[in-house]
């Protein structure tokens, strides 16, 4: 019984399933979370990070953020449909992020490794490649299956009740490795690659994108092992987005 239980699950799971494919690069994914419910997630997040966070003051810098992130999702039809917001924050944290529904967040720390308005809009489109290739969507839904797969597995298997908890931390480690970092690092690549051509048709230098990352990668000495890493190594990063870049001349 517990076993047909089980397969039922999995077969609710797959009836609820969307395929889809990312943009630019045709990707084939499986969504299992519904497109509204990703949405208000990601709203219900930015109110809270915007009431714990402290935007930045600085007008010209701020105004900059807003422009670069409206000329690359003017250029992009899957765009259309967010109603679209972007944030400086005031925090010496190099980092930059976007939330599902459209809410992308730069901290002034990130903007010292950036010398115009190119570099700047390497990220903002890789920011947005992420809200639009549904990357948040996708790995909840990694995760989901990872979980139905732990219980499938666990009651094929009859793991002893004293095990379970055993069994529970290996599959875990197993599955992040092999499954959610791996694919992790696939859309941190997907998304450069979709940044750089929503940066290249909004009239920006994809070639500055390069300079950037080669800028980040002299700054992080030290970096976690990719495989382990939710990005890809700066080096392999550098190397694919030079490739594609030679692909758009």
């Amino acid at each position: 019984m517990k076993k047909i239980v089980l397969i039922s699950l999995i077969g609710l799971f797959m009836t609820g399933c969307v395929i889809s494919n990312a943009p630019v690069t045709g990707r084939t994914q499986l969504i299992l979370v519904d497109e509204k419910q990703e949405n208000a997630l990601g709203l219900n997040e930015a109110d809270s990070i915007l009431k714990n966070a402290t935007l930045s003051s600085d007008k010209t810098l701020t105004n900059k953020i807003v422009k670069i992130g409206k000329n690359i999702v003017a250029v992009s039809d899957d765009a259309q449909k967010y109603e679209w917001n972007f944030y400086l924050l005031e925090d010496e944290s190099v980092n930059a992020f976007a939330l599902p529904g459209g809410k992308v967040f730069f901290y002034t720390g990130i903007l010292k490794f950036m010398d115009n308005d190119d570099q700047i809009a390497a990220v903002m489109g890789h920011e947005i490649a992420h809200v639009l290739a549904h990357h948040g969507a996708e790995r909840m839904s990694q995760q989901m299956l990872s979980n139905v797969g732990a219980q499938a597995l666990s009651s094929a298997l009859e793991i002893p009740a004293e095990y379970e908890s055993l069994y529970n931390t290996a599959y875990g480690l197993a599955s992040n490795l092999g499954v959610i970092l791996p694919f992790s690092r696939k859309h941190e690549s997907e998304a450069d690659t979709i940044g750089v051509y929503l940066m290249y048709k909004a009239g920006y230098n994809p070639n500055e994108a390069i300079k950037f990352w080669q800028k980040m990668a002299a700054a992080s000495k030290g970096a976690t092992l990719e495989f382990l890493s939710t990005h890809p190594s700066d080096e392999r990063r550098i190397k694919d987005i030079t490739a594609y870049i030679e692909t758009l001349q």
